[in-house]
């Protein structure tokens, strides 16, 4: 091998050795792949056909993987921004390699299911060779594995970068994966991937602990971040530990599990129950510790006087939900075949419900296809509902395109504020959900589909009918079952919704902790815009707090501590540049993005990364202030 080489040549090198010659390839490829290779012997390196198993065992098979498939949630969500804006997919599978969930680029998911990368799909490596979910779970450690370095031929335009989770006993419980084209992938995603992997592992811990958790780091900021120690003392001894407890107290998980607590940590550790504290170790070295109790999984953890929501306490047991048991309700009539009618108002979750239903639904490994009926043109809709023929009109494109009610075949399509849709599309689409035959403009063969539907509204369908902008046998056709969202003002569960998606929002990666007083007083508020409302506020709080913060009542933005009850909000200061101007949610949302150009000297890609938003949100931020600008 010569270093001019390049990686592409050197993987063929190995491929001519190992596969043509019966040689040892490893002098041209990394031993993990070497290793996997000869591991992968027993599969045809021709590969085949490679189908996801059924729709009721995948649905069995997430169901056996709630806990692993909740925990994962939020990092999926996190990657999902990432990989969309580089033409990649996300992937979670079990600890057997099979693929739970998948989300990510629309441009890339074709090709990944054309490869079998999908939900109910096998990827272990006794299955399809040497591949990075499959390989990462047999090593037990983070990797890429990049074109031909894939045991199936067919697989060798991919890239792909997966990391194992890790239960507190050192268990595998599945794997984190990003995949796309190989120039796609590189050390990057493979960063990402590892640092979310542990995230994952780091909530799953939390969520089965039982008995005391012991929260340490040598540097106590860190404490209640995704970078502290975790160890789970029952009846006396060590239960379980996290990859970071192993690297600070150097040792691995067979050294560490089932030791007696008091010989590895002292016999003062029980007594620094509910406070923040120094602990002695026996060698002398000091941790700073805090030290709660839950007495069976899922039990909350006691804490002290002073409440303040952590990045754990979402975690540490599921919170009361209102919507899941309108979900349940509505996914056993879903499943057969009876169409779904979300109604709430502006913001309150539409598409979340939907997302979720399809999820929880028989459908769950097809697509979800979303229409927003009140974004598109009416001269748009229709091609875009029912697709087109090569020449339908003028700019359509070459060779036409399907449809978004064909691309959701095998799945569900998601029609959201369905009352906006012109009369004459709502007599088409009536004569697909009858005949379930959908015809493209310009002609063309019928093409039979098969999909559920739901479909949202903020308006009322019954008074729109009666007004004659809304068919009432169309009515009668989606609106087999409805599903009245509650506005948040009145969810009951407000209060752990507002602490999950405080967490969500970025303060779990930061460390921010909420303060009783501030939760109490986002729970107060009447929140007209609804959950998308209080996203806004709640990004904009992150973003603006240090690491490590304790967010209390005096970070809130003024309009919301303005309530009966509350401590009265500043008085405006008249004379001040700002007075008049923009609402204060965005008024200090400019004032975030302006501070962090300035610290990253107006470097926006690190703008973003520090406030956790997407490049494009600072360069719309830009273009909005050049225009405010005299003569801009």
């Amino acid at each position: 091998m010569t270093d001019s080489q390049s990686p592409s040549s050197q993987v063929e090198q190995a491929r001519e050795l190992f596969f043509v010659q019966g040689r040892d390839p490893e002098p041209w490829i990394a031993p993990h792949i070497s290793r996997s290779w000869r591991r992968s012997l027993p599969v045809d390196p021709r590969g085949g056909e490679c189908e996801p198993m059924a729709v009721a065992l995948l649905r069995e098979r997430r169901e056996q993987a709630m806990r692993l498939l909740d925990c994962a949630q939020p990092e999926l969500d996190g990657l999902a921004e990432h990989a969309t804006g580089n033409g990649c997919v996300v992937v979670l599978s079990d600890a057997s390699g099979l693929i739970l969930d998948e989300i990510g680029s629309p441009d890339f998911l074709p090709k990944a299911e054309r490869l079998a990368l999908r939900p109910g799909a096998g990827w272990s490596e006794h299955q399809r060779g040497t591949n990075a979910i499959g390989t990462a779970l047999a090593e037990r450690q983070a990797l890429m594995v990049l074109g031909g370095e894939h045991y199936l031929a067919q697989n060798g335009t991919l890239g792909c970068a997966a990391a194992p989770i890790f239960t507190g006993r050192g268990e595998v419980a599945g794997a984190l994966d990003i995949s796309g084209e190989t120039v796609r992938v590189n050390s990057h995603a493979l960063g990402l991937v590892r640092m979310a992997a542990q995230q994952v592992g780091h909530r799953m811990m939390l969520s089965e602990a039982s008995g005391h958790l012991l929260r340490f780091h040598p540097r106590p900021s860190l404490i209640g971040t995704a970078r502290e120690g975790l160890m789970v003392i029952a009846d006396g001894r060590i239960a379980a530990a996290n990859h970071v407890a192993l690297e600070l107290f150097g040792h691995s998980w067979q050294e560490l599990l089932d030791l007696d607590a008091a010989t590895f940590l002292g016999r003062d550790w029980a007594r620094m129950e509910r406070r923040r504290s120094l602990l002695t170790l026996p060698g002398g070295r000091q941790i700073a510790t805090v030290l709660e109790r839950s007495a069976r999984p899922g039990e909350p953890l006691s804490r002290g006087a002073r409440r303040q929501w952590t990045p754990e306490d979402s975690a540490a047991a599921p919170p009361p939900d209102d919507v899941q048991p309108l979900l349940e309700r509505a996914m056993r009539v879903l499943n057969q075949g009876v169409p779904v009618l979300v109604n709430g108002e502006t913001g309150s979750g539409k598409e979340v419900f939907a997302r979720r239903l399809h999820a929880a639904s028989r459908r769950s490994a097809g697509p979800f296809v979303a229409v927003d009926c009140a974004s598109l043109p009416e001269t748009l809709i229709e091609a875009e509902l029912f697709g087109y023929e090569d020449g339908a009109f003028t700019g359509a494109r070459r060779r036409g395109a399907p449809g978004r009610i064909r691309e959701a075949h095998g799945g569900m399509l998601f029609l959201d504020e369905i009352a906006e849709m012109p009369l004459a599309l709502q007599t088409r689409l009536l004569r697909v959900l009858e005949e379930r035959t959908v015809r493209p403009l310009g002609g063309g063969q019928g093409v039979a589909v098969d999909f559920d539907l739901a479909c949202a509204t903020h308006g009322d369908l019954p008074a729109l009918v009666a007004a004659g902008r809304f068919r009432a046998d169309l009515m009668y056709r989606v609106a087999g079952f409805t599903v009245a969202l509650p506005p948040l003002r009145e969810r009951a569960d407000r209060h752990a919704l507002i602490a999950r998606l405080f967490l969500e929002s970025g303060a779990a990666a930061r460390g921010l902790r909420l303060e009783d007083e501030a939760l109490e007083a986002l729970a107060a508020c009447s929140w007209p815009g609804n959950v998308r409302e209080l996203r806004s506020v709640l990004r904009s709080l992150v973003a603006l707090a240090e690491p490590g913060d304790a967010i209390g009542l005096d970070a809130l933005p003024a309009n919301l501590r303005a309530m009966p009850g509350m401590p009265a909000a500043p008085v405006p200061d008249t004379t001040s540049p700002g007075f008049g101007g923009p609402p204060p949610l965005v008024a200090i949302t400019r004032q975030a993005i302006a501070q962090a150009l300035q610290d990253c000297g107006h470097d926006v890609a690190e703008a973003a990364h520090r406030l956790g938003i997407h490049r494009s949100t600072v360069y719309r931020h830009l273009a909005r202030e050049r225009g405010r600008r005299p003569g801009g």
